[in-house]
């Protein structure tokens, strides 16, 4: 354990980013978002296209859609779209989404191994604590920071610094989980250590973010932070 990269006897928290890291969501976020597509006349998009767009935010998705499909909005048009999007895809938030795998076991053994535990999303607060409620997995998170919680969305570091505040903890003595650019330059902005995960929505390789440790999966983070095989 002590020449693992993430070793710190005083670990107290770990922190986790929501879609692509815990769930799977992308199959409903391309639902609303083609849905939306719809609405305005244009083509829908593939499952894989929409996986590639996701990861700052709901605006940001909006925009790279219909940009996508060579209408790109201007400022006004694109908040418009925005809130028509957030309305679709909050009556829709788990129909299709699923936990990623390992990650009912991973936040177990994290609660019995007395570690805090935050989330750190840039999707909504609102919609991030129906889903956490959903898969039965709120009273796991002391702090849920969501994209419209704080002034800053991540990759700034403001969002981490107020998890590590409601938990109670020192940033040097927690670990940001992610598998986006977003989460892992946010962890090197808060002078964090952090765990970059595969499988998530990147057009980036998880080995190539930076993270001080790549794991294939949830499972992994057993070994490395719990000491569990």
């Amino acid at each position: 354990m002590k020449s693992d990269p993430l070793f710190n006897p005083n670990l107290r928290a770990l922190l986790f980013d929501l879609d692509g890291t815990l769930i799977d969501s992308a199959p409903d976020i391309a639902a609303a978002i083609n849905t939306l597509l719809a609405w305005k006349s244009h083509p829908a998009l593939t499952l894989d296209q929409v996986r590639s767009m996701i990861g700052n935010g709901v605006r940001v998705l909006v925009g790279r859609a219909f940009t996508f499909r060579n209408d790109m909005p201007n400022e006004d048009r694109l908040n418009e779209l925005t809130s028509e999007m957030m309305g679709i895809y909050a009556d829709n938030l788990t129909n299709l989404t699923v936990p990623m795998a390992q990650a009912d076991a991973l936040l177990i053994a994290v609660r019995q191994k007395g570690l805090k535990m935050g989330l750190v999303t840039n999707k909504p607060e609102v919609f991030s604590r129906e889903i956490l409620a959903h898969f039965k997995w709120d009273h796991y998170f002391e702090s849920v920071v969501g994209g419209d919680t704080c002034p800053d969305r991540k990759p700034a570091p403001g969002m981490l610094f107020h998890a590590c505040s409601e938990l109670g903890v020192k940033p040097e003595t927690a670990i940001m989980v992610g598998d986006s650019p977003a989460d892992i330059d946010s962890a090197k902005n808060a002078t964090m250590k952090s765990i970059a995960v595969f499988g998530g929505y990147t057009n980036i390789a998880a080995d190539k973010l930076g993270a001080d440790l790549v794991v294939n999966d949830l499972g992994e983070i057993l070994s490395h932070i719990l000491e569990i095989d």
